[in-house]
């Protein structure tokens, strides 16, 4: 039996060929239940926050009376403005997912690599960075990823290194093949002068002198100011 290799979705031709993806339908779901736990978590909250205020204030007859009279009203009116709030921020996640696009070379080819993010539903915001700019690149996965099988991408820059701002400059979010994709980008990096590093990983710098060319004019001015700089220090002594 024949071992397999790892399928990315999309296939490698096609990240290579700067054609663009979207995030996998599994990050519309995660922040779904991350929605659905966040309001139960506060239900929760609140009804044991309740209960226990009741129980003080009244003791256990005031108590059962308290929870007879509000129990279903308290419920009732909680789930009514919850669900008002939860079901158009659900439907609202599925239309902003759908409008997020990546790519990670430019349509033209290799003449011009870069990572592109579209994102937005009414104002729209297209962002090209180019491979050149970036100092740092990692992967990122959290509970919540890991259960759904995804990950994201998170790029930084020289420029907003510089500056006070946390966390990265832009993230490819909800992705598949996130390790895949984090690889690819750092082998195109790697193609560069300057040294980029992932977030694991330490990369020291090599010194290199420029080489020097003897009989030029360049190596005559160094020689003669080298003259100058020991005749003044010999009259200094």
């Amino acid at each position: 039996m024949g071992t397999e290799g790892k399928v990315i979705k999309p296939p490698i031709e096609s990240m290579m060929g700067g054609r663009r993806f979207r995030p996998s339908v599994r990050f519309r779901n995660k922040m779904w239940l991350q929605g659905i736990i966040i309001v139960v978590v506060i239900w929760l909250t609140l009804i044991v926050g309740i209960i226990g205020f009741a129980g003080m204030v009244s003791g256990p007859p005031g108590h059962q009376a308290f929870m007879d009279l509000w129990w279903i009203p308290l419920n009732l009116w909680y789930w009514a403005i919850a669900l008002a709030i939860l079901i158009p921020g659900m439907i609202y996640y599925h239309i902003y997912i759908n409008s997020i696009e990546y790519s990670v070379l430019g349509e033209t080819g290799e003449a011009s690599p870069e990572i592109y993010v579209q994102k937005g539903i009414l104002n729209k915001t297209r962002k090209h960075v180019p491979f050149r700019t970036i100092t740092n690149i990692s992967s990122r996965a959290g509970l919540f990823d890991r259960w759904f099988g995804i990950g994201s991408v998170e790029i930084e820059t020289a420029g907003h290194s510089g500056q006070t701002m946390s966390g990265p400059e832009e993230k490819l979010e909800g992705i598949t093949f996130y390790e895949e994709l984090r690889d690819f980008v750092l082998m195109e990096l790697r193609k560069f002068t300057t040294p980029y590093v992932t977030g694991t990983e330490v990369v020291f710098p090599v010194d290199e002198t420029a080489p020097r060319t003897e009989g030029t004019l360049e190596d005559e001015i160094l020689l003669v100011l080298r003259e100058i700089r020991d005749l003044l220090r010999n009259q200094g002594k």
